[in-house]
C-alpha cells in the first residue's frame, strides 16, 4: 500500500512516531509517498527527521501553542486567539494538503495528531482511507483515567483530540500498558508505543549521571536550580536553545547539549535516571530501557498531566510539579518490581509489528474494516 503522512511538528514525539512507523511499513513492503509536516516558528525541524525520509516532505504552517514570557507555561487563551487570527493561512494550508493528496494518490492517509489533518478530512472528505494515530486517542478507551485538574483545559483537550481524528476509519491509540478490556468503539485500536530500533538495540548501562530533556527552554532554570541543590549529582541535559554554545557548561555538574538524536539515545541508554516533561515518547523509551523517570507536566498543558498520571500507573516513574531531583532519588530508593514491569512492557511492545500487519490488512480489504 501507498501512504501519505500528516505529522504534527510540535516537539519530537509525533515525528518519532512517524519515523518508526515508516520503517516498519517499508520493511513490510509498503511505501511512504509524501510527508506533510505541520510547522511553526517555535521549532526548527530536526535534521535527523528530514534525513529519515526519501520522499517529498512538505512543510506547512500549523496551529501551535503560545507560551508565557519565560517560555515555560502554555497560555491557553492566547493560543486560541493567535491561531484564530491565522485562520485564513490555515485554510490555504488545507488547500495545499488537498493538492498533495491528489498528486500522490495514496491508499491511506495517516495523521499523527495534526489538527489540520483532521480538519482536512472534515472539509475535503477525501476518498482515501484516513487513519489517526497518537497516544491521545487512549482517552476514548474505558481503562483510561483523566487527570482531575482543569475542567476547561480538559474540555479543550478533548475537542482538539476529536478534531484531529474527525471521520477517521481507524483511530490508533498508543499506550504504555496493554488494555484489560475491549472498547465499544470498533474503530479504536490500541497499540504499544512506537519505539525506535536504535533504542531497542542500545547497550544498556547504568553510569553515574542523570539525563534531562526539556522542550521549553524556560524549564532549563529549574534544571539549573536542581543541579545547584545537588552538587554531587551529575546531570546531562538536552534542549533546543541555539543562543548559547554547544555544549553549554551551566555548572560544574550540569551540561546542556543541543538536541542530537544519536547522542541523546546514547545518554538515555547509560543514565541512571531521567528527568523530562511528560511527553509520551520519551517516557516510553525510558521504560523500554528500564530508566526511572521524573515527569513534570508542562504548565497549562492538560494532556501532559494525563500522561504523567498514566505513566505513574504504568510504573514508569514519579510525577512532580517541579524538576526536584530529590523526588526521583527517593523514588529510586524504594523497593520495586522493575524486572516484572520491564518484562511486561517489552512483551507488549513486541506485539507492535503484528498490529501494523493487521491494520494494513483491514485497510486493504483483506479483513473487514470496522467503522
Amino acid at each position: 500500500m501507498k501512504f501519505l503522512f500528516i505529522v504534527q511538528g510540535e516537539g519530537r514525539g509525533h515525528m518519532t512516531q512517524a519515523q518508526v512507523l515508516k520503517g516498519i511499513l517499508e520493511k513490510q513492503g509498503h511505501s511512504i509517498e509524501a510527508v506533510i509536516l505541520g510547522t511553526s516558528q517555535r521549532r526548527k525541524v530536526p535534521t535527523y527527521f528530514l534525513n529519515t525520509f526519501h520522499c517529498p516532505i512538505y512543510s506547512f504552517p500549523s496551529p501551535n501553542f503560545i507560551t508565557d514570557k519565560e517560555n515555560k507555561s502554555i497560555r491557553i487563551s492566547a493560543t486560541i486567539i493567535e491561531n484564530l487570527k491565522k485562520s485564513a493561512l490555515f485554510m490555504r494550508t488545507l488547500k495545499q494538503i488537498d493538492l498533495q493528496v491528489k498528486s500522490h494518490k495514496p491508499d491511506g492517509i495517516i495523521n499523527f495528531y495534526d489538527i489540520l489533518g483532521g480538519l482536512y478530512n472534515l472539509i475535503y472528505k477525501p476518498k482515501t482511507k484516513f487513519i489517526a494515530i497518537g497516544h491521545q486517542y487512549l482517552t476514548f478507551h474505558p481503562d483510561f483515567i483523566f487527570a482531575k485538574q482543569g475542567k476547561i483545559n480538559s474540555y479543550l483537550f478533548k475537542v482538539n483530540t476529536l478534531l484531529t481524528c474527525y471521520g477517521a476509519q481507524m483511530k490508533i491509540a498508543l499506550s504504555l500498558w496493554q488494555p484489560s478490556v475491549e472498547t465499544l468503539d470498533a474503530g479504536l485500536k490500541v497499540w504499544p508505543p512506537l519505539i525506535k530500533e536504535s533504542i531497542k538495540k542500545s547497550a544498556i548501562k547504568q553510569e553515574d549521571f542523570y539525563l534531562a530533556y526539556v522542550v521549553n527552554p524556560g524549564y532549563a532554570q529549574e534544571i539549573i536550580d536542581s543541579a545547584k541543590k545537588n552538587p554531587e549529582a551529575k546531570i546531562e541535559a538536552f534542549w533546543d536553545n541555539t543562543a548559547l554554545e554547544n555544549p553549554y557548561q551551566a555548572l560544574p555538574n550540569l551540561t546542556f547539549h543541543l538536541i542530537n538524536e544519536q547522542l541523546f539515545l546514547e545518554k538515555m541508554a547509560t543514565c541512571k535516571g531521567f528527568l523530562t516533561t511528560a511527553g509520551f515518547e520519551s517516557i516510553g523509551e525510558a521504560m523500554f530501557l528500564g530508566k526511572p523517570t521524573l515527569m513534570v507536566p508542562v504548565k497549562g498543558q492538560y494532556e501532559q498531566r494525563c500522561n504523567a498520571l498514566d505513566a505513574e500507573m504504568a510504573g514508569a516513574g514519579k510525577a512532580s510539579d517541579t524538576f526536584d531531583l530529590s523526588v526521583l532519588e527517593d523514588y529510586m530508593q524504594k523497593p520495586s518490581d522493575n524486572f516484572q514491569k520491564d518484562y511486561t512492557f517489552k512483551n507488549w511492545q513486541n506485539t507492535l509489528e503484528t498490529h501494523i500487519i493487521e491494520m494494513v490488512a483491514e485497510l486493504s480489504g483483506k479483513r473487514r474494516l470496522k467503522v
